[in-house]
């Protein structure tokens, strides 16, 4: 009977620890939506995407076509290489990023020929360039590789958001004060032009958008003192 009790005795336990799901919009699954919309910002704090804020921002359309197409690719990478993250060797992971954006950015390319073809035309080389964008190989490579699905999926949709808003501000304003529209249609009364307004043509100039780009850091940085680098 002591010699059956040793052997219990010696029997390794097995504890069974009931581990409690994260929530799928927890708070740190939050953060990854709204961070870059303010405090880690891709154009304004990282200074990443600049080319296409300063091209196609002339009018509000394109900047919100442009923003949506960005949104896609990066939402839709994220998701394809965390699922092969385990499955794609270091050494060419670079290349089937590349592959994989670029197969997105066909896609969309191809959707917006299909469905939207002026603004196709007017965004020109700007979708295709979407492949080089610095936003969304860095996100690809810094975030993608090392989280699960959910979690690059709402990292892909807060960073291409809060690239697209700056885009669409920077629009906003270039269209309303250089053109007095707003989508193509005129927003400004003619009778505020009949008491002398005129609209700034120096908004639809590239230089502009890089002003704006700039008083918006500004606005940002004097609003969160800690964006501030220190020399």
């Amino acid at each position: 009977m002591k010699k059956n009790q040793s052997n219990i005795d010696k029997t390794p336990m097995i504890l069974f620890v009931n581990k409690e799901k994260e929530p799928l919009f927890s708070k740190k699954n939050r953060k990854l939506l709204y961070d870059p919309m303010d405090d880690n910002n891709p154009i304004t704090v990282q200074v990443l995407g600049i080319c296409s804020a300063l091209a196609i921002t002339v009018q509000l359309k394109p900047a919100l076509v442009m923003s949506v197409s960005v949104m896609v690719v990066m939402a839709a990478s994220n998701v394809i290489i965390s699922l092969l993250r385990d499955l794609i060797p270091n050494r060419i992971r670079i290349i089937v990023q590349l592959v994989v954006v670029a197969a997105m950015v066909i896609l969309v390319d191809q959707v917006l020929r299909a469905y939207a073809y002026d603004v196709s035309k007017e965004l020109s080389i700007f979708i295709g360039l979407i492949i080089t964008n610095c936003i969304v190989m860095g996100r690809l490579e810094a975030f993608a590789l090392g989280n699960g699905v959910w979690r690059s999926f709402l990292d892909g949709i807060g960073n291409a958001a809060g690239y697209g808003l700056i885009l669409v501000i920077v629009a906003f304003f270039r269209e309303l004060l250089g053109s007095g529209k707003l989508f193509g249609f005129q927003v400004i009364p003619d009778v505020i032009y009949e008491m002398g307004y005129v609209n700034n043509g120096l908004m639809l100039l590239s230089p502009m958008a890089l002003i704006t780009v700039g008083i918006l850091i500004w606005i940002q940085r004097s609003r969160n003192r800690t964006l501030i680098e220190k020399n």
